[in-house]
């Protein structure tokens, strides 16, 4: 939005009746030209792999930071998974254990980065 000289607004408010359409979702002012290209792109319903129905302009985000279905490494093994599989994974894989190389005492893998600090 800008200020509109005073001499100048009932020019710009014909033009804008005639090419300026609002999104009736966002409210947004677009191009009357690119409203269906609008709507398409962000408002679309579209169904993500994980069946959550959501807006096309939202599903990047939901794929990126909360979709159970993103992929995920382990911390332990660097295995890829999904997110919501990580966790069960998490607890199985750092209750693995490793025999260190200084004391011999086996030692769970999720203990290994804070063992040197007891070892021996």
């Amino acid at each position: 939005e800008k200020d509109i000289p005073v001499a100048n607004f009932i020019i710009h408010e014909i033009h804008c009746s005639r090419n300026i359409d609002v999104c009736r979702y966002c409210g947004e002012s677009i191009p009357k030209s690119e409203m269906k290209n609008h709507i398409e792109a962000e408002h679309v319903q579209v169904i993500c792999k994980c069946r959550m129905k959501m807006e096309n302009s939202l599903l990047k985000d939901h794929e990126a930071s909360a979709c159970p279905l993103r992929p995920a490494l382990c911390q332990y093994c660097d295995i890829p998974l999904t997110f919501d599989k990580l966790q069960d994974h998490e607890v199985y894989c750092g209750a693995r254990t490793e025999t260190c190389g200084g004391c011999g005492r086996n030692v769970m893998v999720k203990d290994l980065k804070e063992h040197p600090r007891v070892c021996g």
